[in-house]
């Protein structure tokens, strides 16, 4: 199987690179940087073909895709700094990449007959209420600037194929790149005191699991919408943020000690400073994996340990 990667760059681009190498699969991946720059060369990946594309450059991405001729696209490549969307100056960007750029990947895969995989977010519901969003509800009421893109590039997916995989994901993580877990530590690290927001409501996903369940799907033909996170139920940003801070102090990192670190829970409305509104509940129902044979992620709890292991050692 070829398989053409967008966004290798990022944090899950990097971990389906990665998970094509374990499996022997041909990956070609590509990124805006004009040459690879470095950030994998630990890894498998460092051996496998990559190529400079702009997503948003119509004639370059058909051409680059027809050359490669790939049997699943696996669309990484987004926008995702949600707060800097909402600035005046980056709205012609965010749409660009997110949605011109989608489509952009989406007719080139109709012209090559490619199966393609979709990265979405549950940015494309409106956040209310407490029930888990199911992935084919189309109650889109997208908050943001970042989740009314999101939801285009969704559009533009499933109106250009047949052969499509749109998964929506929640609360990233990832080696490669910036997250809340990266950003919990460190602030940690020099402060006593910190608050959480704790009225936000979902469960994380890492993205070494989330690249694995990508190929299985890539491997089939089971075509639609899933919803994808780590198992080990519903939890806050603060709950996420105090078990970090837990497993960190049990691998002997004593500044994340309850005797040195207080976390203290607060509102959306109290914590403030976000440009951008943020859903409160971002729960997704994940039961049609296992209805289409595919395995769950591993509980978050363990994903955060084996996370922790990989950066902190």
């Amino acid at each position: 199987m070829r398989v053409f990667v967008t966004g290798v760059g990022g944090q899950l681009g990097h971990d389906v690179m990665n998970e094509l190498a374990k499996r022997g699969y041909e990956g070609i991946g590509s990124d805006l940087a004009p040459e690879y720059n470095g950030v994998m060369k630990e890894s498998p990946v460092a051996q496998m073909p990559y190529v400079s594309l702009d997503i948003t450059d119509a004639a370059s991405v058909e051409q680059i895709v027809s050359d490669v001729q790939p049997d699943v696209v696996i669309h990484c490549a987004a926008w995702t700094a949600v707060d800097a969307a909402e600035e005046e100056e980056n709205r012609e960007s965010v749409y660009s990449v997110n949605v011109a750029g989608t489509e952009n990947i989406a007719r080139a895969c109709k012209r090559t007959g490619s199966k393609m995989i979709y990265l979405s977010t549950d940015y494309v519901f409106d956040g209310q209420g407490d029930a888990p969003w199911q992935p084919d509800c189309k109650a889109y009421a997208p908050l943001n600037v970042y989740g009314k893109s999101k939801l285009l590039g969704e559009q533009a997916v499933s109106g250009l194929l047949e052969k499509f995989f749109i998964v929506r994901i929640a609360w990233v993580f990832g080696e490669n790149g910036n997250n809340f877990i990266k950003t919990m530590l460190k602030i940690g690290e020099n402060h006593d005191e910190l608050t959480v927001v704790s009225d936000q409501i979902g469960t994380p996903t890492y993205t070494y699991d989330l690249a694995r369940l990508l190929l299985d799907m890539a491997e089939t033909e089971k075509y639609g919408y899933y919803h994808v996170t780590n198992e080990g139920g519903y939890i806050s940003w603060y709950d996420f943020a105090v078990e970090i801070f837990r497993q960190a102090a049990a691998m002997g990192q004593e500044a994340y000690d309850t005797d040195h670190l207080t976390v203290r829970p607060v509102t959306t409305e109290e914590y403030g400073i976000s440009k951008a509104k943020r859903p409160f509940n971002s729960r997704l129902d994940k039961s049609k994996l296992i209805e289409n044979g595919f395995y769950p992620l591993p509980a978050w709890q363990d994903a955060l340990k084996r996370y922790l292991e990989l950066i902190m050692n």
